[in-house]
């Protein structure tokens, strides 16, 4: 393993985030603030309880998971197009570096980028709302493993765009849409019956009930299923990236 390759990909990564620190760091964090502020404070002071949990503390995983699925996938897909659209890719791939270093490399910092994200915006919620943690371990571990899969997602998308129009499609017109009807900013036990069965083929469903049940002990899915879609989803992801290094795919022309 070239640790001082991957040292290389994984530091110039985050030396970008460094750079535009209002873009990638502020403006995620400042916005979910504005989440907790409309819907925690303003509408969740006019709404019952959901399992026991204020309204205001229930969204906390949801709205963290929402930015953790986008983020993460943005900051992987762009991670790997700009070597592309500028040409330096091929000099990452002519140099002494295996593909999983290269791989290790970027979805590496795009995954230390997401989490410390997420980690800014639990702090953050604090500001505005008392919440718990009843299981730690286990939020860190979905909060790791969440990360860790859609920036892997994030970097098929990025070797897959051959545009910026492209690189935008999939985390704002279908992400981000699955992340608001997949349970964050209710429980979908709310919905009628035929609705809760439609809702439980978004994936998303899973992630967020997952990770909400790490803070609270309570969930729409079985926590062992929302584990097993996770990496379900991640061995997906790893075979597609394989395939990709295997045969070059929008890589080497």
């Amino acid at each position: 393993m070239n640790r001082y390759a991957i040292r290389a990909i994984y530091l110039f990564e985050l030396s970008r985030a460094w750079r535009t620190l209002l873009q990638s760091i502020a403006t995620p964090v400042i916005s979910t603030s504005l989440y907790f502020v409309v819907f925690g404070s303003a509408i969740g002071s006019s709404m019952s309880q959901i399992h026991g949990i204020g309204y205001a503390a229930f969204i906390v995983p949801g709205l963290i998971m929402m930015m953790l699925l986008t983020e993460s996938i943005t900051n992987a897909s762009f991670g790997i197009y700009m070597p592309r659209y500028s040409g330096t890719i091929y000099e990452v791939l002519s140099a002494p570096v295996s593909h999983v270093e290269i791989l290790v490399g970027y979805v590496g910092a795009a995954a230390t980028k997401s989490i410390i994200l997420g980690l800014l915006i639990l702090v953050t919620a604090r500001i505005f709302v008392d919440y718990r943690i009843e299981h730690p371990v286990w939020m860190a571990l979905f909060l790791i493993l969440t990360a860790v899969t859609f920036c892997l997602f994030g970097f098929i998308i990025g070797i897959w765009a051959d545009g910026w129009e492209k690189l935008q499609i999939v985390p704002s017109l279908i992400v981000t849409p699955l992340a608001f009807l997949g349970g964050s900013f209710y429980s979908i036990e709310m919905l009628p019956s035929f609705w809760q069965k439609v809702a439980l083929l978004n994936p998303v469903v899973y992630l967020i009930s997952g990770f909400r049940w790490s803070f609270y002990g309570v969930a729409d899915v079985n926590p062992a299923v929302s584990l097993g879609m996770t990496c379900g989803f991640l061995a997906i992801c790893l075979a597609l990236v394989g395939w990709i290094f295997k045969t070059g795919y929008r890589l080497k022309s």
